[in-house]
């Protein structure tokens, strides 16, 4: 089960009854994205309200999520009172920090480095500072080499990696649509070099030329 912490509210808040509300949202949106994951921790640190509000006094507040925000990270919350004189609501800063075990460098790492599984080792995670999350299997990692330098204790994410290259210009590539219940397959020839997520253009045996991303070693999916 999810640990949950929630940090105490500062004096610009509403009345804290709302805080153990926030909890259950915090909890569900962490094991929506980590599936049970061991070793989780969650910490909730409310922000503040603008001082500039004069909010009337209200006897429960209720907390929400607006539209297009999520439990994760630097987010905002809803504030409504919903047991008052005056109903009002207002959004508040909230920040939700997600802790979990993930690989991290065991020793300086400069860019350039092929990583091998002894310069990495498994420690707990902050995985909401970044948007490129950590990797947690080191054997997915082997080979694979640094885009930019690491310190000692800091954690390995897609973003410190170079992109792979699957294939070059003038290849054979395999050419894969896929859709809701069904997968087309088929054979061409790469036009540019294929660098892993980027696009690229492929000459299919019939002349045609597709659009699409090369995501392995010499594959190419093409988007409908």
């Amino acid at each position: 089960m999810a640990q949950v912490t929630i940090a105490a509210a500062t004096a610009a808040a509403p009345a804290p009854n709302w805080i153990e509300q926030v909890t259950p949202m915090a909890t569900e949106a962490t094991r929506a994205a980590f599936a049970g994951r061991p070793g989780l921790r969650v910490e909730v640190v409310p922000g503040t309200l603008d001082p500039r509000l004069n909010l009337a006094p209200c006897s429960k507040v209720q907390p929400y999520l607006p539209a297009g925000h999520r439990a994760w990270g630097r987010t905002r919350i809803g504030l409504r009172c919903v047991d008052g004189p005056v109903a009002w609501n207002v959004s508040m800063p909230l920040t939700v920090k997600v802790y979990a075990p993930g690989l991290v460098a065991r020793q300086p790492l400069s860019a350039g480095t092929a990583l091998l599984e002894e310069h990495l080792e498994v420690a707990e995670v902050e995985w909401t500072a970044s948007d490129s999350h950590p990797f947690t299997d080191a054997q997915a990692l082997a080979g694979r080499m640094l885009a930019r330098p690491l310190a000692p204790g800091q954690a390995v994410r897609e973003a410190d990696m170079r992109r792979r290259q699957w294939f070059a210009a003038g290849d054979p590539v395999r050419l894969r649509v896929s859709g809701n219940g069904f997968l087309i397959t088929g054979e061409g020839t790469a036009m540019s070099a294929g660098l892993e997520g980027q696009v690229v253009r492929v000459r299919t045996e019939g002349g045609r030329t597709v659009v699409g991303r090369a995501t392995a070693d010499r594959l190419v999916e093409v988007d409908l």
